[in-house]
């Protein structure tokens, strides 16, 4: 006979030990707590010990964490785990807790399948197990609970049709079902002989079903809230069964392929079966196939309702002047139809509205003045249409808009002066439209716009506003194509944020300013077709941010280099400019000539500079004797390996272009080699801007001495001066993370299994800043170019200079408690990467570090930087890769697996399994990214949470064998709760 499993040898030897000593009354609380110790011995990860009090023999079993009894019985009726972070398998053995009525295992990482033992818990009332790893079919004997009135399986990896036992054997008592974000198949199961009369909430997005909406449905006459989002659902709307759910307040059917009545004409027998709902609130239909005229009857909908969305249809015909009577509309979404006429001015009598989307269909005549009277407006979204005349002053009366989006209409006359009172306006799209005139100098200091202002492919002439340099936080500026003139004023160099600038083909003139080489984020830079003339400034080459240059058609003259981000042009990107020369492939090479009266002139300045050396070398000498003698208190208390001034001048060649490495706001980086031949990077602070540079030093000084971790950049020395700040640290020889995504020539290449190991680091080290360091870090810049590769391609945190220490409780800063916003003047961290509510003032968080690692992984799946997703979507990465899930993430994985580099798994696997492998890399990337960009800071996982994720994939793709993981689907752990649109 064959060993028994140890958790039955465990049971028996409980039981008989402690019938012994206590006899037979015992015997069931002894059963259920070898039951529970069963049910432990499968766990393999409990990071925060909530199961120590399960391995103390002083503590009685109804005193354990997450267990409670009955008073009267004694008797187990409660195990509630939710949210614990525990790992492993759920065990068959709870099937013994016979009295059990609440089992919540729910928001952890167990994966395996649901046993079907839990069918024999005939007691149980709530079964809870969403959001966690589990896999494979639901058990049909699930079918078996006689009081359930709670079962969540929602957002797991289940997959098979829903097993109709499930919804009619207990269809009786049930209450509230949620099966959302799996991957459930087939139809709803429901029937004549299967109904489900006590349902309140029934979720079913996010999955794979297909069919109609069942008609039996119509028995279930208590539903509140139905969400069938996301399917492959197919038909007519139902309206022969919504006007028997009299308690309907929420209705989900978009991104399905349903249709209106009368062959997709007809859509006015689906609106007039909502009208008699008075409790109504939400209806979505996006993103259907819905056909048909935009029905007068829209007015007769529920006045109760607050949000209307019927974007991405095929609806045509005007907007009824009725819908005005829907007063407690919130959010009107029409956009991506076919709907024309006129914008009705009685939407002004909806002053509940924040949002408006009525782009992209062909709305004509002028926007109606009247829209200036809804005072609670945050975003209008107007393009794309064929609106003409002016835009109204009235906007100026939106005291809470936000983001204002007109291009792509007709619009003409001037930008209104009144768009200036818009203080809290972070987009201004005007582009594309015939608008004329300057721009006003009241709309150029508008500080709040922090995303983008486009007024491009306009008629606007006259020179460009000083005022534009009071946009300290705008993410992007495109004044293209218009007739702007003037010179450009160097004052834009206060637009610190600024990461892309377009003012091509207007009629710009005089010299390109260097303030380019100022701007610590811009990316990219476009002046062509202007009549700039003069040299281009060399210094713009030492932009270590700068990728994208367009310099032709102008009247440069003058060499240029191919070093630094020069190395970016090509022979396109200076066309037009017959007076330049330089090494860059296609355009004229310059040819020295030195008269003799060249050399006449550089004789005495030869003469004339060896004194100044002579001098210069013996200031050298004495530096290097002692230029530690007044370092900065922050430095007193290590002892550091010292190296002089003099030492980082040679090893750097006086700190030459050719070392420069990197730069930003507070300083630069420069790449050398100490006499050792020890490679190093020296990270120099600007002084120029001492009051945040102490500030930044010292935090970085203070965090750096104090955090130890291999997944952490350390310090080799720190050198302080008054007048010279600089921190020494190993040189990485395989750059930033960054460098790796967005290589500077050719297809970038990603190894995806390798980019696990990279993140997975991150996590680690990330964790160890937020939860085991000596001095608790929220890093609040956590980005690709803050992570730095080693030789192994070990990955590094870095760059801490605007992190957070915190006390253990993680809840007070060291220090002051200002907000970063208000003692720096920016927002905490780097836009894209910025956690949504540090835009509402919250403090710096851990939180708000995980949200900055989601971001990241999201970039590394789509291939796309956050800031130009958030200039050409016009939406966070989060929001983007969002509206992929769950059916258009194909073209994700198809991109990682061409770009993969198949030697990784070269001899061990098949390139077939190696491409699976791949797959679920982006899925579970996928997958934690969305987890971690959740809105709610409370919804995000802790990053050891995510540390320890990482590590499972990590361990997977390191033997691809070892465990499951999803082959087909992502599966985002984000409740139906989280997913409200928002303005931030």
């Amino acid at each position: 006979m064959g060993l028994l499993p140890f958790s039955i040898v465990l049971f028996i030897a409980l039981s008989i030990s402690y019938v012994g000593v206590h006899g037979k009354e015992n015997l069931p609380l002894v059963t259920e707590k070898a039951s529970l110790v069963s049910f432990m011995s499968s766990i393999v990860s409990d990071p925060k010990n909530i199961l120590e009090t399960w391995n103390s023999p002083h503590v009685h079993v109804c005193n354990w964490t997450g267990v409670r009894c009955n008073n009267a019985s004694d008797r187990i009726i409660e195990l509630d785990l939710s949210g614990m972070s525990l790992g492993g398998t759920i065990s068959p053995s709870l099937s013994n807790l016979s009295s059990l009525q609440i089992l919540d295992l729910s928001q952890n990482f167990f994966i395996g399948c649901i046993p079907k033992e839990l069918g024999n818990l005939i007691q149980l009332r709530q079964l809870s197990l969403f959001s966690n790893l589990l896999g494979g079919e639901v058990p049909s004997k699930l079918g078996s609970f006689n009081n359930l009135y709670y079962l969540d399986l929602g957002s797991n990896r289940l997959e098979g049709d829903i097993p109709s036992s499930l919804f009619c054997n207990i269809s009786s008592s049930l209450r509230y079902i949620d099966l959302s974000n799996n991957s459930f198949g087939g139809q709803i199961p429901l029937n004549n002989e299967c109904v489900l009369k006590e349902i309140r909430f029934l979720l079913l997005w996010s999955n794979k079903l297909v069919g109609q909406v069942p008609l039996a449905l119509s028995n279930s006459t208590e539903l509140k809230w139905l969400d069938l989002e996301s399917n492959f659902l197919s038909g007519e709307l139902p309206s022969q069964i919504v006007p028997h759910w009299s308690q309907l307040q929420f209705l989900y059917l978009s991104y399905n392929s349903f249709v209106s009545h009368d062959n997709n004409l007809n859509l006015e027998p689906f609106f007039d079966s909502l009208k008699n709902l008075s409790r109504f609130q939400v209806l979505e239909l996006a993103g259907n196939k819905l056909g048909g005229k935009l029905p007068h009857t829209i007015g007769n909908l529920p006045a109760s309702m607050s949000q209307l969305h019927l974007d991405a249809n095929h609806i045509y015909g005007s907007i009824p002047p009725s819908i005005a009577n829907l007063v407690n509309l919130t959010l009107l979404n029409f956009s991506s139809n076919q709907i024309n006429g006129l914008i009705p001015p009685s939407l002004c009598q909806m002053q509940r509205l924040e949002r408006i989307y009525l782009s992209n269909n062909l709305l004509s005549g002028e926007i109606p003045s009247t829209i200036g009277g809804i005072q609670h407006l945050g975003l209008v979204d107007l393009s794309r249409n064929k609106l003409s005349g002016l835009i109204p002053d009235s906007f100026a009366n939106l005291t809470q808009l936000r983001r204002l989006l007109l291009h792509g209409n007709q619009l003409s006359g001037t930008i209104p002066l009144s768009l200036g009172k818009c203080i809290n306006l972070e987009i201004l799209d005007l582009s594309h439209n015939k608008i004329s005139g300057q721009i006003p100098a009241e709309v150029a200091a508008l500080s709040s716009l922090k995303l983008y202002l486009n007024l491009s492919s306009n008629e606007l002439q006259g020179p460009l506003p000083l005022e534009l340099s009071k946009m300290e936080m705008v993410l992007a500026i495109d004044l293209s194509m218009n007739n702007l003139s003037g010179r450009i004023p160097p004052q834009l160099e206060s637009c610190i944020a600024l990461e892309y600038l377009n003012l091509s083909s207007n009629s710009l003139e005089g010299p390109l300013p260097s303030l380019f080489a100022q701007l610590p984020y811009i990316r990219a830079l476009d002046v062509s077709s202007n009549q700039l003339t003069g040299v281009i400034p060399q210094s713009i080459q030492l932009s270590s941010s700068l990728k994208t240059l367009n310099f032709s058609f102008n009247k440069f003259s003058g060499s240029v280099s191919n070093k630094g981000a020069f190395s970016y042009l090509t022979k396109y990107s200076l066309l037009g400019n017959d007076h330049l020369c330089g090494s860059i492939p296609g355009i004229q090479s310059c040819h020295k000539k030195y008269g003799y009266h060249l050399v006449l002139l550089l004789i005495p300045m030869i003469l004339f500079s060896i004194p100044l050396l002579c001098l210069f070398r013996k200031q050298l000498e004495k530096v290097g004797k002692g230029d530690l003698e007044d370092e900065d208190e922050e430095t007193k208390d290590v002892k550091y390996a010292r190296i002089s001034y003099r030492q980082l001048v040679e090893a750097t060649g006086g700190f030459s272009a050719a070392s420069l490495i990197g730069s930003g706001r507070f300083g630069q980086v420069y790449k050398g080699v100490l006499c050792d031949n020890t490679k190093i990077a020296v990270k120099i602070l600007n002084t120029a801007t001492a009051g945040d540079i102490t500030g930044s030093f010292r935090r970085e000084c203070k965090i750096l001495k104090r955090t130890k971790h291999r997944n952490l950049i350390r310090i080799i020395t720190i050198c302080s001066k008054k007048e010279f700040k600089a921190l020494v640290l190993p040189l990485m020889p395989n750059g930033s993370l960054e460098r790796h995504l967005y290589p500077s020539h050719g297809q970038s290449r990603r190894d995806m299994v390798q980019l696990v190991k990279i993140c997975s680091d991150v996590a680690e080290g990330m964790a160890y800043l937020h939860h085991y360091s000596p001095v608790r870090v929220v890093h609040c810049d956590l980005k690709p170019s803050n992570i730095l590769l080693d030789y192994d391609f070990t990955a590094l945190v870095t760059d801490f200079g605007i992190s957070r220490l915190v006390k253990c409780d993680e809840s007070m800063f060291a220090g002051d408690s200002a907000s970063f916003s208000s003692t720096h003047g920016l927002l905490c961290g780097s836009l894209g990467y910025i956690a949504p509510e540090y835009g509402m003032g919250k403090h710096a968080s851990t939180e708000g570090d995980v949200y900055s690692f989601g971001v990241m992984m999201l970039e590394i799946v789509t291939g796309r930087r956050p800031t130009d997703v958030l200039i050409h979507e016009g939406s966070s990465l989060h929001d983007f890769v969002k509206r992929q899930y769950p059916h258009k993430l194909h073209h994700f994985v198809d991109q990682a697996i061409i770009m993969q580099r198949c030697s990784s798994y070269s001899g061990i696997i098949s390139i077939q399994h190696h491409h699976k492998v791949v797959q679920e890399i982006v899925l579970e990337f996928i997958e934690l990214g969305l987890l971690c960009t959740q809105q709610n800071p409370a919804t995000r996982p802790s990053m050891m949470d995510v540390a320890q994720e990482m590590g499972r994939l990590k361990d997977y793709v390191s033997c691809p064998s070892s465990s499951p993981l999803p082959a087909d689907e992502v599966n985002v752990k984000v409740n139906s709760f989280c997913c409200e649109d928002s303005l931030v």
